[in-house]
């Protein structure tokens, strides 16, 4: 497994190494030795979660203002653009985002560490999307960022209008979100 650092150093992309051939392929998803001698990182995972949307459903920004989630994502089918946003106050990136397509193709994974909101948007004409995290969900606790902040100016590489939940439609503007 290869780890490289996005501009926000604490999101990490991950290559796992894939054995293909012409039956199929074979690769480890995770292994927590692997991951922990590739991103010098020590988590514990505690939920996995599986979700599948239909082209242009957009979740998200999603983060806990306790029991903040650690995330380790990836696709199974279809293809996303994923998204990072750095809220940690005081942080060398605070208020940047990053984002990584990731698809069944290309395999990769993204760490996103707790501290920062998440989200992502279906390209394909649906997508699987699997999550492991380092909390458990606490609807009590969970928050939405605007998925189409200005401050933030986040490219989601959409081709039409986004499908959201309502409560992603009424995420917060980034400005008042964070300022809990």
């Amino acid at each position: 497994m290869r780890a490289i650092p996005t501009a926000i150093p604490d999101v990490i992309a991950l290559y796992p190494k894939v054995f293909g051939d012409d039956r199929g392929f074979f690769y480890e998803s995770f292994n927590q030795k692997v991951f922990q001698e590739a991103t010098g990182l020590d988590v514990t995972f505690v939920q996995d979660n599986h979700s599948k949307s239909a082209r242009n459903v957009l979740r998200g920004l999603h983060y806990q203002v306790q029991h903040p989630q650690g995330k380790l994502v990836r696709v199974v089918q279809g293809e996303v653009f994923d998204v990072a946003v750095d809220i940690r106050k005081g942080s060398k990136t605070y208020g940047k985002w990053v984002g990584e397509l990731l698809s069944a193709e290309n395999k990769r994974q993204l760490w996103i560490p707790p501290g920062l909101a998440h989200g992502f948007v279906v390209l394909s004409e649906t997508a699987e999307f699997l999550y492991k995290t380092t909390d458990y969900y606490a609807p009590a606790h969970e928050r939405c960022i605007a998925w189409n902040d200005p401050d933030l100016a986040i490219d989601w590489q959409l081709v039409g209008e986004p499908l959201l939940s309502a409560k992603d439609a009424a995420g917060q503007r980034f400005k008042d979100a964070v300022g809990e």
